[in-house]
C-alpha cells in the first residue's frame, strides 16, 4: 500500500510538474495530454483497478481517426452553420488529415 500511494504522489507530482513547464507557453505534449485524459477518466477508481487502468490507457495507442469518426466530429462543429456555409465547413473539415 504504501508502494502505491509513493507511486501516486510521484506520478502526481511529474503530472503538475509538466503542466507547469507547458504553461510557461510552450503546448502540451501528446502524452501530457493522454495523462490528463487518462486521470480525468479514472475518477472512481482505487488502489490496484486503478493502476491497471492507468497502465492499460497510457500505454494504448491512439487510434487513426476513421471517416466515420471525422463525420461526428465535423457535424458536431458544424451545428451552428446552414447552407452553403454548411456545406464548406464540412468538405474542409473533412478533408483536414488526423493530427
Amino acid at each position: 500500500m504504501k508502494k502505491l500511494i509513493s507511486l501516486m504522489a510521484i506520478a502526481f507530482a511529474f503530472s503538475f510538474g509538466m503542466t507547469a513547464h507547458a504553461a510557461d507557453g510552450d503546448a502540451k505534449t501528446a502524452q501530457q495530454s493522454k495523462m490528463g485524459t487518462c486521470n480525468k477518466d479514472a475518477e472512481g477508481k482505487k488502489g490496484d483497478e486503478r493502476k491497471a487502468f492507468m497502465k492499460e490507457c497510457l500505454s494504448a495507442k491512439a487510434e487513426p481517426a476513421t471517416q466515420q469518426s471525422k463525420m461526428k466530429t465535423c457535424n458536431v462543429d458544424a451545428k451552428d452553420k446552414k447552407g452553403d456555409e454548411r456545406k464548406a465547413f464540412m468538405k474542409e473539415c473533412l478533408s483536414k488529415k488526423a493530427a
